[in-house]
């Protein structure tokens, strides 16, 4: 059995939190808070590191999800900073910061560091894979596969959609093809898969439990916190009766034949 002191993982907290209060100043010096979603995907990245080249579980899971956390953490910055229109602060952050008024500074810190505190809960199910003891296994190639399926879906989804809002045809319009005719948010659904992967690669760690947690706080997340109601809110607002239909025939999350209206 792998045992860890406390130290280990509070030593990953304080490092994320100080990288979140430095991108706190830079949000503060540039007034824009764009990039608080790069640093969330690239600081469970670094605690995965953190994890691996610390850890004391199998050397062959811990490599496995080492690199595959680091591929996912990458995929996911490129694609939130591609997003991103240079010189633009991103159109969440701007209502924010106008609702929050004169408070926005103090409210932005605590923000952050709710952010710190979710990207150290989500670093979890890669630690408890790594502390893993026991050597790889076949549980471990069926979490290879969950993990290549969300990965793969989540990638093709974003580039159908990026595909789509370059052409200069479909400005004010709703992407209805590939992923996006069998769900409106496949990408947050890839998204939610990609941590059932844990599951397999932790379940054996006395702790490994845990990892059961983690895709209905990620559903919880998704469906009531961010995700789906801003994207929604915003896409009726500028698509109107348009996105209506499109709710009508098309699955919220879950992938499914569209229905007939």
């Amino acid at each position: 059995m792998v045992n860890y002191p406390i130290s280990f993982l509070t030593h990953g907290f304080l490092g994320i939190s100080t990288i979140m209060l430095i991108l706190w100043l830079y949000q503060h010096y540039r007034n824009d808070a764009s990039h608080v979603d790069i640093g969330w995907a690239i600081g469970i990245a670094l605690l995965t590191s953190y994890y691996a080249l610390s850890g004391q579980g199998d050397p062959n899971r811990r490599f496995l999800v080492w690199i595959l956390t680091v591929f996912w953490s990458l995929r996911l910055s490129w694609h939130l900073s591609n997003r991103h229109e240079s010189g633009k602060e991103d159109g969440r952050y701007v209502l924010l910061r106008r609702s929050w008024g004169k408070n926005a500074q103090r409210n932005f810190l605590v923000f952050y560091i709710a952010q710190a505190i979710l990207a150290w809960t989500f670093s979890l199910p890669s630690f408890l894979s790594i502390a893993n003891p026991y050597p790889l296994g076949i549980t471990d190639g069926i979490g290879l596969a969950i993990w290549l399926i969300a990965v793969a879906g989540e990638s093709i989804a974003d580039i159908q959609l990026n595909r789509f809002k370059s052409n200069k045809k479909n400005v004010g319009q709703t992407c209805m093809s590939g992923l996006w005719r069998y769900s409106r948010h496949p990408n947050y659904f890839f998204e939610w898969l990609y941590w059932f992967s844990f599951i397999p690669w932790a379940i054996q760690y006395s702790w490994g439990w845990v990892s059961l947690c983690f895709p209905f706080i990620m559903l919880y997340l998704l469906f009531n916190i961010t995700g789906i109601p801003y994207t929604e809110r915003r896409a009726i607002k500028s698509r109107g009766n348009q996105y209506r239909n499109y709710q009508k025939t098309t699955n919220a999350f879950f992938p499914w034949i569209p229905q007939k209206v």
